[in-house]
């Protein structure tokens, strides 16, 4: 059997993945900030997890629930004010997590449901799906294999994003552990939350 996708469609494609998986995000902010704070055991829960969700999230646009979701106004406002308030809030917990032995006592950790979850409150990952389907998928006559190589791929690179930037983060723990620095990297990351949040609630009108 041929490839579902010609080289151009193809090659598009992975410029699109990633663009869209290694530029930096809440999803890849988080991984870090956790592996630096927590170690990478410890961050291979929500490293997984982000995958899983992204996947999930993107078989339900292929089905054609995604289009209906969007069209409502008071969907759209929840995926928008939910992700928002968890990005900030998550933001605060970053801020204020001063040592990486506080860091690990405290509600900075996120369970692998929190991780699936999150996936589902942001808004620009409900716009990607769909633009995927758009794209790669709808009005196709070979629609459903082109889903069964699309959907692995993507979820393949949502996993490689955020384990290399967990991988960063967890080589700068010895580092950080001199002085205030651990304070100033959990700021940093803490204001690229929050600018984060700020740009998709902005970007999404």
């Amino acid at each position: 059997m041929n490839f579902v996708f010609s080289p151009e469609e193809f090659t598009a494609l992975l410029v699109l993945s990633t663009a869209a998986s290694f530029t930096p995000g809440p999803n890849t902010t988080l991984s870090a900030a956790l592996a630096a704070n927590l170690g990478l055991r410890s961050a291979m829960k929500f490293i997984v997890a982000v995958p899983v969700g992204w996947g999930f999230l993107l078989a339900i646009c292929m089905a054609g629930l995604g289009n209906l979701v969007m069209a409502v106004p008071a969907l759209r406002w929840v995926i928008l004010l939910g992700g928002t308030l968890y990005l900030l809030w998550m933001a605060r917990q970053l801020w204020r997590a001063r040592e990486m032995a506080k860091a690990d006592q405290s509600r900075m950790r996120i369970t692998f449901f929190q991780g699936f979850a999150i996936q589902f409150l942001n808004i620009k990952a409900w716009m990607l799906a769909l633009s995927l389907v758009a794209g790669w998928v709808a009005g196709k006559e070979d629609a459903l294999e082109r889903c069964a190589v699309l959907l692995p791929l993507m979820m393949l690179f949502g996993f490689l994003s955020n384990l290399m930037y967990a991988a960063m983060g967890s080589l700068l723990r010895e580092w950080l552990l001199k002085g205030a620095r651990l304070l100033v990297f959990n700021r940093c990351m803490s204001l690229a939350l929050v600018l984060t949040a700020l740009w998709m609630f902005k970007t999404s009108f």
